[in-house]
């Protein structure tokens, strides 16, 4: 066992506080869940009967013996509630997307620090088995030097259902502040800050008041970034296609783990994180200097890596594998493509 147990309270039991986080603080010797904010049922407690159920954030904030909050609220609930258990004295974790706005995330950064408290946004997908092996293969030079890059984010929902809040005419609703923070931050993460961008975000399913399609292209000096999602695919192209100098690579398939999550499995179960050999990728390019024309196994994806830093930073003063500015950068594209589809132009990108 540890020698710090860190007391965790969690707002919001929905799909983010249920799949996303509860299951790897759980897991992990370091944290204990004391709390989970639920206004109107006790799932939680039906998973973790240790945990006490409470109907209030403030309950949260008020608690002394509470050190870690996790935010796992709507999205227009982050700042407001960010701001309080920063002010009570917590450290903090977001659920992306980080905040509605850059000048939201400039404001907790900077009252963060003046705490000395520490704030994480939970980028979860920097832990994809797939990202992990793209990192990797960019880094290897595998593909030369890189010409164009895709990602997709699709699903196939053709009838609009207000199944949940991000269904919903909210503030930062929507696919794009929904699943285009995930693609976002991860071709923040391979190639730094854009150039420019342009951007075309939809709404294709009849009488849905928020985007459910973007198209969004990041333009760097010699390549641009194409990032997707929609709601309209049926059939599932390849989830990333990287073209360089050298080389080419398509994968198709998505990282297991959320899937895993969803029946109720825990992190850290035989092959967690392994997803089939037929889902590999294919990487047409070099290795070691050599051709190489086939599948490239994917590593095996590890959400627990964020909760793991997250320990090793509040316990042991590493550094932050997800800085807060980090996800401040990628609110500021996310703005910037709104703009960019408002005006149905090319923007210059203003940080």
């Amino acid at each position: 066992m540890p020698e710090k147990i860190i007391q965790v309270a969690i707002i919001g039991f929905g799909l983010s506080g249920r799949v996303f986080h509860a299951p790897f603080l759980h897991v992990h010797p370091g944290f204990s869940i004391r709390k989970v904010v639920e206004r109107n049922t006790i799932k939680s407690k039906e998973i973790y009967p240790y945990i006490e159920v409470v109907k209030d954030y403030k309950d949260v904030i008020l608690d002394p013996e509470i050190d870690l909050v996790v935010v796992a609220s709507p999205n227009a609930l982050h700042f407001k509630m960010a701001t309080e258990c920063l002010k009570a004295g917590k450290h903090v974790i977001i659920e992306k997307p980080f905040t509605p706005t850059s000048a939201e995330a400039d404001e907790l950064i900077k009252l963060a620090e003046s705490c000395q408290r520490k704030l994480f946004v939970y980028q979860n997908r920097r832990w994809d088995g797939d990202f992990m092996t793209i990192k990797q293969i960019l880094n290897d030079k595998n593909l030369g030097e890189i010409k164009e890059y895709e990602a997709h984010f699709d699903r196939y929902r053709p009838e609009y259902k207000a199944a949940s809040w991000k269904d919903e005419n909210l503030v930062a609703a929507g696919v794009l502040y929904d699943l285009g923070s995930h693609l976002i931050d991860q071709a923040l993460q391979l190639f730094g800050k854009p150039k420019s961008i342009f951007a075309d975000i939809r709404k294709q399913r009849e009488g849905s008041p928020v985007d459910d399609y973007f198209d969004v292209q990041l333009f760097y000096d010699g390549f641009k970034a194409i990032l997707k999602a929609g709601m309209m695919v049926k059939i599932p192209g390849p989830r990333y296609i990287i073209h360089g100098d050298k080389g080419s690579f398509v994968k198709f398939g998505i990282d297991p783990q959320e899937a895993a999550l969803k029946i109720g499995m825990m992190p850290g179960q035989k092959d967690w994180g392994q997803e089939p050999a037929e889902d590999y990728g294919h990487l047409v390019g070099e290795f070691d200097g050599k051709p190489f024309d086939g599948k490239v196994p994917t590593f095996a994806g590890n959400y627990s890596g964020f909760y793991e830093n997250v320990f090793q930073v509040l316990v042991n003063e590493k550094e932050m594998a997800v800085k807060p500015e980090e996800a401040r950068e990628v609110i500021r594209v996310i703005e910037l493509a709104y703009e960019s589809a408002e005006k149905k132009k090319m923007i210059e990108f203003r940080y």
